[in-house]
């Protein structure tokens, strides 16, 4: 039987994104081999704060152009604030979230087998945080005046629209259909009220048409103290793309740490590529110390074999990354002493394993 071909391009970027991205095709290689079936064709670019030193820019001008054709990118972190302000850096991942309408960000919070919990008492964690990705407190909406004089200002304006809020509700409903039929949408209503509000009047329009999910509403600030208070009872959650950028965080930090954080930014139509990440940045602070957790962009490719519909390889990299958290291997950031490459021995090691 003939294999499927997919063709990826990574995207390494800056600092730890590289160290993690390199284990992370190691792990692809090794389920590649044990489920079959499939190939995966790797073409990297190597773009960032380098690529800046010697062009002036971060990426080419026809960066889209290039990654359009792939079946999916797959990208380490971005981020070199030694050299180049985060704006600068970042300035990539904004194009590909936006040129590709990558508008559905999703990111899994799960508490794992053998993993501590800051919290004292967190029950069990399983939440997917779905952060509106094109749009929102991210879109490049404002300006400055005077901006070095005393009475300089800046207007930042946040855009919403109702299209822009509907289909991202509708890819929660859809989601939590699949899951424990619990949606909760993030807003903050109570005193940003027009684009909040829009928020909560779509909402309510969507949610008869879904009426075997309970869905229900809370303002950010309140969402804050539940996300510690009690995550457990969090199923999908939706919210804008600073609400969800802010609140996957701290739902990493709950369940062990952002080396542990997942991320797709998902083009649910399929009119381009979409993107598969760690959340947890370049890292500036452990560059070049070999001691990056790659277990956020393990689970990021995961991610990536599901949309590719390669679930059967999806399962056996989880199940994997499960094994390993439980019988107690750890990187520094977990309390451990395992290198980034010795982690992803390790997972690699329970994928050749399974029966």
């Amino acid at each position: 039987m003939s294999k499927k071909t997919y063709r990826i391009a990574l995207y390494p970027g800056d600092g730890i994104g590289i160290d993690v991205l390199n284990e992370t095709v190691r792990v692809l290689e090794a389920v590649q081999q044990r489920v079959g079936g499939f190939e995966l064709q790797y073409t990297r670019f190597d773009w960032g704060a380098d690529y800046h030193a010697a062009h002036g820019k971060t990426a080419p001008d026809d960066m889209l152009d290039q990654l359009r054709p792939f079946d999916a990118i797959y990208l380490g972190a971005l981020g070199d604030p030694k050299r180049l302000p985060d704006h600068i850096t970042l300035e990539p991942l904004i194009r590909m979230r936006q040129g590709f309408d990558q508008y559905a960000c999703v990111r899994p919070a799960r508490l794992w087998p053998g993993v501590r919990s800051p919290l004292a008492n967190p029950g069990e964690v399983d939440m997917i945080v779905i952060r509106e990705n094109s749009e929102g407190e991210y879109f490049s909406c404002g300006g400055s005046f005077k901006p070095a004089q005393p009475d300089g200002l800046a207007v930042q304006t946040a855009v919403h629209t109702r299209k822009g809020v509907e289909r991202i509700l509708r890819f929660g409903f859809d989601l939590a259909r699949t899951r424990r039929k619990t949606l909760t949408m993030i807003t903050k209503s109570n005193a940003l009220k027009f684009g909040m509000v829009l928020w909560d009047e779509v909402l309510e329009e969507l949610t008869p048409e879904y009426p075997d999910v309970r869905a229900d509403k809370m303002h950010v600030d309140a969402a804050s103290m539940d996300f510690v208070r009690r995550p457990s009872r969090f199923d999908v959650v939706v919210a804008s793309n600073l609400f969800g950028d802010i609140l996957t965080d701290l739902a990493g930090a709950i369940v062990g740490g952002l080396g542990l954080a997942a991320s797709a930014n998902i083009n649910p139509q399929r009119t381009a590529p979409s993107m598969f990440e760690p959340v947890h940045g370049s890292a500036p602070d452990i560059i070049g110390k070999g001691i990056a957790n790659p277990v956020a962009a393990i689970i990021s490719a995961a991610m990536m074999l599901d949309w590719l519909n390669l679930p059967a390889a999806a399962s056996a990299i989880r199940a994997a990354v499960e094994e390993t958290l439980r019988k107690g291997f750890r990187t520094p950031d977990l309390g451990g002493t395992l290198r980034t490459q010795q982690m992803a021995d390790a997972v690699i090691e329970q994928i050749r394993g399974q029966a």
